[in-house]
């Protein structure tokens, strides 16, 4: 992705959720957990470490030395699975900003970052990792100041807790929602408060409401929304572009298409979520005139 100064971009990396999905059905849409990358001016966020954020790195190699924000919605294994084969974590002079939510048994995300690769669980530590980790610990309705960029947080509805975000940069914004699950009577206030007037909201649309409602398997409680939720959501929150995300990995590409067609008959901005697809976020006012400034600053 070229750093281009007034330029705001998302980039797919991973789309896929639970567990990664390789094969010959799941080729359009990819099988890569979730990895979002957002180029913002000259500043590089990253949202999620799955098996998707392998493939970014191998994409950075290039590009060394690098700096980038990556940010966490929570800790289940598909969203950070990717950590430990981030190539440019190993390379001494790369510099990374890590951020997260701690979890409800008081652990930070250095802590889970750092399990996940204790043995027998990996062959080597988090501290062989030569680039500079810095770890933020965020709390969930505290907005994130990076220079110019103004990063919102919200709790969101899924077991054992996640963290929802919306970047704003010169009039643009674009939300990543994912692992939440709707409310049976209501709009979720805090998703709707992300996805406000947002350019791009990418949304966790895992399942179809016949698969949350099935009375022989159904999904109640399992911490994920439907694309008809996404599709409810966007049109309450006055959404530009709608982005469905987190893929279950038995849909395949045939299954996915028809999603896309029926979203996009019900609401013309719905999009899926592919691999390597890049969305342009439109910009205008300078954010100082849109936002306020965070109390909260790296």
């Amino acid at each position: 992705m070229s750093r281009i100064k007034n330029q705001f971009t998302v980039q797919f990396w991973g789309v896929r959720g639970s567990i990664p999905s390789p094969g010959p059905h799941t080729v359009r849409y990819g099988g890569n957990t979730p990895c979002v990358e957002m180029q913002v001016g000259d500043k590089r966020l990253i949202f999620d470490g799955g098996t998707g954020l392998h493939v970014l790195g191998q994409s950075l190699l290039h590009q060394m030395p690098i700096e980038a924000h990556l940010f966490f919605t929570h800790s289940h294994w598909d969203h950070m699975q990717g950590f430990p084969f981030f190539v440019p974590g190993f390379v001494k002079g790369n510099h990374f900003h890590i951020y997260g939510a701690i979890a409800p048994d008081g652990s930070t995300i250095e802590q889970r970052l750092n399990d996940q690769m204790l043995h027998p669980n990996f062959p080597v530590p988090l501290q062989i990792m030569q680039a500079n980790l810095h770890f933020y610990n965020i709390e969930p309705g505290q907005p994130i100041q990076i220079n110019d960029i103004t990063i919102e947080t919200a709790s969101l509805n899924h077991p054992g807790e996640a963290i929802g975000y919306r970047v704003n940069w010169l009039g643009g914004a674009a939300a990543y929602i994912t692992d939440t699950e709707h409310f049976a009577d209501r709009v979720d206030e805090n998703v709707l408060w992300l996805s406000r007037n947002a350019d791009i909201l990418i949304y966790d649309s895992t399942y179809t409401d016949e698969e949350y409602h099935s009375p022989k398997s159904p999904k109640i409680g399992w911490g994920h929304s439907t694309w008809q939720e996404a599709v409810k959501l966007a049109k309450a929150a006055n959404v530009k572009t709608l982005v469905i995300y987190h893929h279950d990995p038995a849909h395949n590409d045939d299954f996915l298409d028809s999603v896309g067609e029926q979203a996009a008959l019900q609401f013309p901005g719905a999009i899926m979520a592919r691999e390597g697809m890049v969305l342009q976020v439109p910009t205008s006012v300078p954010l100082s005139e849109s936002f306020p400034v965070s109390k909260f600053s790296v």
